[in-house]
């Protein structure tokens, strides 16, 4: 079992940039892609990006793509989800999630239960 646990969140201006840290321990962290996911109140979970085990791919939500990036160190067993241009609509509060399989990865993976380990959350809040 993997522990995730997100830093960065907290509150800026339209158009602003936050950069969230989803910090692993437990299993093997390096061998395992990673998702974010979002969760606005009132709202499903939204699905926001993932990486594979290795960092060379990644893959978006439309709602996000050219805005974020998620990165990960495998050094420091973090993952990165850098937010760029961010609107009122990115208010949420902001999951990492490990993949349940080693060594896979899918860029169809988009839902909560295609990802097995959840971190707590950290709240963004995007203000006008």
């Amino acid at each position: 079992q993997v522990q995730l646990v997100e830093s960065g969140g907290g509150l800026v201006q339209t158009g602003g940039s936050l950069r969230l840290s989803c910090a692993a321990s437990g299993r093997t962290f390096s061998s395992y892609a990673m998702g974010w996911f979002r969760q606005a109140p009132g709202k499903e979970r939204e699905f926001v990006g993932s990486i594979n085990w290795s960092g060379g791919s990644t893959y978006y939500a439309d709602s996000v793509k050219d805005r974020f990036t998620i990165s990960r160190d495998v050094a420091k067993n973090t993952v990165y989800l850098q937010m760029n241009s961010l609107k009122s609509e990115d208010t949420a509060v902001y999951y990492c999630a490990a993949a349940t399989t080693p060594w896979v990865w899918r860029s169809s993976w988009n839902t909560p239960a295609d990802f097995g380990s959840w971190g707590q959350g950290t709240q963004v809040t995007v203000s006008s």
